[in-house]
């Protein structure tokens, strides 16, 4: 019985190790935190994305008010701080999303991470080269046969009309757990800014999904190709799939009903036939 209790009270000590351990290991290296979370929209010596180059950012920037700003940017341009405001306006109205993950040891290490890479004479976060060549139609098709699954991604994750709607694609228009990206392209400031999307999403659906499926490069360009076409084409051409939805159903509305009247009518008949024959018999006696 002691050696159980000995046994048991080792177990139990050891399990307490680890899940006092396990939060600290659980967190990423500041560079795949910054991967994960930031190269969509920043990128170090690469020029701006949707918010600004990063290279240096700790020489420009005072590192206490990068400290402050970093874990809660809404908080900041609420607070009327005049460079988060200016930050904002600089990328359109885009804020910063808030990172709970982003406690003050974690921001420390970021920024030290920041500065380092800046010394690097190309950053490994200098972000994707992008062709600046005019797309083809043969871009343009490849972008949509990946775009509604007619051609499967490589890495195996779902094709994009499963939560997106865009243009014409689709009978039905596409999925809606997604936002719209008929006119993505300009919302992330050209090709650049949604190459860098594609590689590496920050949303946290996207990053469920594609984390451990990311997008290859030679599928991005294509994909870019696709979305800067139906760009060009407007976004009321997306009405088309939610006209043909309606009528899809009104069309089974409108086929149920039919159905259902010819089977209970035959129904209604046969139970009523009876009902007169025996009532008339029942009258005549």
């Amino acid at each position: 019985m002691l050696s159980l209790r000995s046994s048991s009270l080792a177990a139990a000590t050891t399990l307490a190790a680890l899940l006092v351990t396990a939060p600290a290991g659980a967190q990423p290296p500041a560079p795949e935190f910054f991967r994960q979370n930031c190269t969509s929209c920043h990128t170090i010596g690469g020029g701006r994305l949707t918010g600004p180059d990063l290279k240096d950012v700790t020489s420009r920037r005072d590192r206490t008010w990068l400290a402050r700003f970093l874990p809660d940017p809404r908080a900041m341009i609420d607070s009327g701080d005049p460079t988060a405001a200016g930050l904002a306006q600089e990328a359109r109205g885009v804020v910063m999303p808030t990172f709970p993950a982003l406690t003050p040891a974690r921001v420390q290490e970021l920024l030290d991470f920041l500065a380092a890479e800046s010394k690097l004479p190309r950053s490994a976060f200098a972000g994707t080269p992008v062709s600046d060549r005019p797309f083809t139609a043969q871009d343009v098709a490849a972008g949509r046969a990946l775009f509604t699954g007619a051609v499967r991604l490589r890495g195996g994750g779902p094709p994009c009309i499963s939560c997106h709607a865009v243009g014409r694609v689709g009978a039905l228009g596409g999925g809606r757990l997604g936002p719209d990206l008929t006119l993505v392209l300009e919302r992330l400031q050209g090709r650049k800014g949604l190459t860098a999307w594609l590689g590496a999403p920050a949303t946290s659906t996207m990053q469920s999904v594609f984390r451990t499926t990311p997008l290859q490069p030679d599928e991005i360009l294509p994909l870019v190709a696709f979305l800067d076409d139906a760009a060009r084409s407007g976004p009321e051409a997306n009405s088309v799939g939610q006209l043909n939805f309606f009528m899809l159903g009104l069309g089974g509305a409108v086929f149920g009903l039919v159905a259902a009247d010819a089977v209970w009518k035959g129904r209604f008949r046969a139970v009523r036939r009876p009902m007169v024959r025996g009532d008339r018999s029942g009258g005549g006696r």
